[in-house]
C-alpha cells in the first residue's frame, strides 16, 4: 500500500508539472504567433487586402473541408498541395520572372546565367524576409514588385478553385470538385487567406525573446520566420535554422537515456524472485450476471462494426481520387462525394469507431466490476446510443451541406464543416458529443461507485484510475470548445491537439491501461496487488512523455524556438516505454496459455499482442521516424506521416478497440459457440493488410516524396508535377492487395459477430472446456 500510495504521489506531481509547462507553452504560442493585419497595402497606398478578407478566406477554406483538401503548415490531406508552401513558390517564382524579363530581358528566370539568378535569389530573399508589419497601424507594406506576383498567384488560385478550363487538369490532379468554392467573391477571399499564410511562413519575426543570439539593429541573427522557416524553400532561404539542428540531436539521446534507465528499472524489478500466484481453475468470467444496462451494450458493438466498415469503404474511395481525381471509373463521383468530404467521413470515423468501442466497453465494466446496477441505467446506455447516432448522421450531414456550398457561410462554424482534421464536426455537434461524454462519465461513476466509496481493497486502486481517466475523456473533450470562429490559426492548432494527443492518444490510453488491467486481475491470472503499482508506474511513464510531448505537432504553426526545444525532448520520452512493449506482449501471451480455460480467450489476447507490436511499430519506430524536428522539417505532411498514423492509429488504438469489444462479447455472448476461425482470420488479415499498405505504398512514395522536398523544396514533393508521375500512380495502385487483405478481416470480424446473434449454437460446457477449434 506504502508504494501504490508513493506512485500516486509521483503521478500527481508529474501531471500537475507536465500541465503548468504546457499551459505556459501555450500562453508563449499565442504570444508569438504571425500577427494578422489589419490591411495590406503596396508601397503606391494601395489596398491589396484587408482583415476582413482574410478573416473571410478562412472561412470558406474551412467549409470547403479545410485541412482535408490540401494542408496549412503541413497539417491536413495528403491530396492537393499544402496551400501555404504552393503559394510561396508561386509568388517567388513569379516575382523572379517579371524581375528576369524588366532587368534581365529574359521570358522567365531560368532562362538566365547562373550567376544572375544568384543575384536575384538574393535581392528576393531580402524582399520577401523582410518584416513590414507595423504593430502601431496594423498594416503590412508590400512592393509593387510583389503586390504584381500576388495579383498573378490570386488569379490562379480563383481560376483553380472555379470551373475555368484552364485549370481542368490541375483539380482533377488535385482531386477536386468544379466549384469547389462558390463565388468570385468567396473565392478571392480564399487568396487572402492562403496568402497570409505564406507570408508567415517566409517573414522572419521582429521580436528577439525567443532568439539564441543577441539581435543586433532589430534583426534575429538566426534568421527564422514566423514557423520556423518552413517549409523548406531554396528560393527565399527557407532552410532548417539551428535549433533544429541541436534539438534533434538532443532528442536522440533523450530516447537512448530513456531505455537505458527503463531497461535498468526492469532488470532490477523483473530480476527478483515472483511469489506463486493460484491460477482458477475455471473461468471466473463464465458465470458472470450480465445486468440490463450490460446486455444493453450490445448495440453499441454492432454500431462499432457499422462504422468501421463505412471507414474502410471511405478510406478506399480516398485513395482511388488520387489517381482518378475527380471520377471512379468514369462515374462523376466528386459532383456528390467530393474527396475532401470523403476524406473528412474517414479520418472521423476512425476516431469514432474506435472512441465507440471504448465507450460501450465502459459502460459495460462498470456493473460487471462492482456488481451494481444503479436506478434507469439501462435507460442512460440506450439514451446515449441515440445521441451518439444523431450526432454522427447530425454532423455528417452538415458537412456534406457545407462541402457543396448549400449551407451559407454564416452557420458554417455551427452546423457545417470546421476544417480542422479531427475536429470537423460544427461546433453544435461537439457540444453535443461534449455533453455526451459527461453524460457517460457519470453512468460509468454511478456504476463503480459502491467500489470507489466502499472499503479499502486490493483492486480499488486500479478502479479510481479507470475512474479518474473517465473522468479526464469527458472533460478533457472539452479542448474542442476551447476555440472560436474567428480565433488565431496557431491557438486553434494548440487545443486542437490537445484533442487529438491528450485525448486520444493520452487519457484513452491510460484508460485501456486500467480496464485491461482489471480484466486479467478478475480472471484471476495476475495478482491484484501486482497489477496495482505495474499499471500507476505504466501510467507515469507513458503521461512523463504524453504530456508535453504534444508540442511535437506544433513546431511549424507560428510557434517560438522554446516550444521547439520542449516537444523535441519530451517526444522522445514518449517513444521510450515503447521500448520495452515486446516484454509486456510475451507477458500476455504467457497469461493467455496459462489455463485451458484460457483458450476461450485466445484471440482477444491475441488483439492486446497486436497493440503491443503496432505500439513498438507504428507508434515507436514510425513515430520517432518523424518526430524529431529536423525530421519534421521535411517529412510533415508527407506520406511518412501518414505511414506512422496508419499504423498507430489502427495499429494501437483500433487493435485495442477491437481486442475490449471481443473481452465485452465473451461476457454477453459467452455462452455461445464462438467461430474462432473466423477470428483468425480477421486477425491475421487485418494485421497482414495493414502492414502491406505500409510497406508497399507510403512507407516508399513518402521516401521518395522526402528525397525530393530535400533536393528541390517542400513545395514540389507535393506538387502535381511529382504526383503524377507514373511511379507514384503504380505505388498508389499497390495499395490495393493491402486493402483487400484488411477488407477480408474487417468483414470477417463482422461476420463473427453476426454469427453470435444470428443462429448461435450453445456450448455444451461453459467451464474448464476448451473451444473447437480455439
Amino acid at each position: 500500500m506504502s508504494s501504490t500510495r508513493k506512485l500516486w504521489l509521483a503521478l500527481a506531481a508529474l501531471l500537475l508539472v507536465s500541465f503548468s509547462v504546457l499551459l505556459w507553452a501555450g500562453s508563449e504560442i499565442f504570444r508569438a504567433a504571425p500577427p494578422m493585419p489589419e490591411q495590406v497595402v503596396a508601397q503606391s497606398g494601395q489596398v491589396v487586402y484587408t482583415r476582413a478578407d482574410i478573416e473571410q478566406g478562412r472561412q470558406v477554406w474551412q467549409s470547403i473541408g479545410g485541412m482535408q483538401l490540401g494542408s496549412i503548415w503541413g497539417h491536413g490531406a495528403y491530396v492537393a498541395p499544402d496551400w501555404s508552401a504552393d503559394w510561396l513558390h508561386r509568388e517567388a517564382t513569379d516575382v523572379l520572372d517579371i524581375w528576369a524579363r524588366r532587368d534581365g530581358g529574359m521570358a522567365t528566370y531560368a532562362d538566365l546565367p547562373v550567376e544572375e539568378q544568384g543575384a536575384l535569389r538574393g535581392r528576393l530573399q531580402a524582399m520577401m524576409r523582410a518584416n513590414t508589419y507595423d504593430a502601431k497601424t496594423g498594416t503590412i507594406t508590400l512592393t509593387q514588385d510583389r503586390v504584381a506576383a500576388l495579383s498573378n498567384v490570386a488569379a490562379h488560385y480563383e481560376s483553380l478553385f472555379g470551373n475555368d478550363p484552364a485549370t481542368l487538369k490541375l483539380r482533377e490532379a488535385y482531386a477536386m470538385k468544379q466549384d469547389t468554392v462558390d463565388t468570385a467573391e468567396h473565392r478571392r477571399a480564399l487568396t487572402a487567406f492562403f496568402w497570409w499564410t505564406a507570408w508567415a511562413a517566409t517573414t522572419e519575426r521582429v521580436s528577439n525573446d525567443e532568439t539564441l543570439v543577441p539581435a543586433k539593429d532589430g534583426i534575429a541573427n538566426n534568421k527564422v520566420t514566423y514557423t520556423n522557416n518552413w517549409p523548406s524553400e531554396p528560393l527565399v532561404g527557407n532552410t532548417p535554422p539551428p535549433a533544429m539542428w541541436v534539438w534533434s540531436a538532443f532528442s536522440v539521446l533523450f530516447l537512448i537515456a530513456g531505455i537505458a534507465i527503463l531497461g535498468w528499472h526492469y532488470a532490477i524489478t523483473h530480476g527478483r524472485s515472483e511469489e506463486t500466484h493460484t491460477i482458477p481453475a475455471s473461468d471466473p468470467f463464465a458465470l458472470l450476471k450480465i445486468t440490463p444496462s450490460m446486455r444493453a451494450t450490445a448495440k453499441y458493438f454492432w454500431l462499432v462494426l457499422a462504422l468501421f466498415i463505412a471507414q474502410i469503404l471511405l478510406g478506399a474511395i480516398t485513395a482511388h481520387f488520387q489517381v482518378e481525381g475527380q471520377s471512379a471509373y468514369g462515374f462523376a463521383l466528386s459532383e456528390y462525394l467530393p474527396y475532401s468530404l470523403a476524406r473528412t467521413w474517414h479520418t472521423q470515423l476512425a476516431v469514432l469507431w474506435i472512441a465507440t468501442a471504448w465507450l460501450a466497453t465502459g459502460l459495460y465494466i462498470g456493473p460487471a466490476l462492482s456488481g451494481h446496477e444503479p436506478k434507469y441505467q439501462r435507460f442512460g446506455v440506450n439514451f446515449l446510443f441515440v445521441s451518439l447516432l444523431l450526432i454522427v448522421v447530425g454532423g455528417f450531414v452538415g458537412q456534406w451541406l457545407a462541402v457543396m456550398q448549400i449551407l451559407p457561410l454564416d452557420y458554417n462554424f455551427w452546423f457545417g464543416h470546421q476544417g480542422w482534421e479531427y475536429a470537423d464536426m460544427g461546433r453544435f455537434w461537439q457540444w453535443y458529443l461534449f455533453i455526451g461524454l459527461l453524460l457517460w462519465v457519470t453512468l460509468v461513476g454511478r456504476s463503480l461507485w459502491p467500489i470507489l466509496r466502499g472499503p479499502a481493497s486490493d483492486s480499488k486502486s486500479i478502479i479510481g484510475l479507470l475512474f479518474m481517466s473517465t473522468v479526464a475523456i469527458g472533460l478533457f473533450y472539452g479542448a474542442a470548445l476551447m476555440w472560436g470562429e474567428h480565433t488565431h490559426i496557431s491557438e486553434v492548432e494548440y487545443w486542437r491537439w490537445w484533442l487529438v494527443h491528450l485525448w486520444v492518444e493520452g487519457f484513452f490510453e491510460v484508460f485501456a491501461t486500467a480496464v485491461m488491467a482489471l480484466i486479467f486481475t478478475r480472471l484471476g491470472l495476475i495478482k491484484t496487488s501486482t497489477a496495482n503499482i505495474t499499471v500507476l508506474f505504466a501510467t507515469i511513464i507513458f503521461m512523463s512523455g504524453g504530456v508535453l510531448g504534444t508540442l511535437h505537432h506544433l513546431y511549424f504553426v507560428g510557434t517560438p524556438i522554446a516550444v521547439v526545444a520542449l516537444g523535441a525532448s519530451f517526444s522522445a520520452l514518449e517513444v521510450v516505454p515503447l521500448a520495452y512493449l515486446g516484454f509486456e506482449a510475451y507477458h500476455t501471451y504467457r497469461l493467455g496459455k496459462a489455463t485451458p480455460w484460457m483458450a476461450r480467450y485466445r484471440w482477444p489476447v491475441m488483439f492486446f499482442i497486436a497493440v503491443s507490436f503496432w505500439n513498438l511499430v507504428g507508434a515507436g519506430l514510425f513515430g520517432f521516424l518523424i518526430n524529431p524536428p529536423l525530421s519534421l522539417y521535411y517529412m510533415q505532411g508527407l506520406n511518412l506521416t501518414a505511414l506512422h498514423a496508419h499504423t498507430a492509429l489502427f495499429g494501437v488504438y483500433g487493435m485495442l478497440g477491437i481486442a475490449l469489444v471481443l473481452f465485452c462479447l465473451r461476457g454477453l455472448r459467452g455462452q455461445m459457440v464462438w467461430d474462432t476461425q473466423a477470428l483468425k482470420v480477421s486477425f491475421w488479415s487485418l494485421n497482414i493488410g495493414l502492414a502491406l499498405m505500409g510497406v508497399l505504398t507510403l512507407l516508399p512514395l513518402g521516401t521518395m516524396q522526402l528525397l525530393a522536398a530535400i533536393e528541390h523544396g517542400y513545395w514540389y514533393a507535393r506538387s502535381a508535377e511529382f504526383m503524377q508521375k507514373p511511379i507514384v500512380e503504380l505505388l498508389i495502385w499497390m495499395r490495393m492487395p493491402g486493402d483487400i487483405i484488411f477488407s477480408i478481416g474487417a468483414l470477417s470480424l463482422c461476420w463473427f459477430v453476426f454469427r453470435l446473434w444470428v443462429a448461435p449454437r450453445r456450448e455444451a460446457a461453459l467451464v474448464g472446456e476448451t473451444e473447437t477449434g480455439g
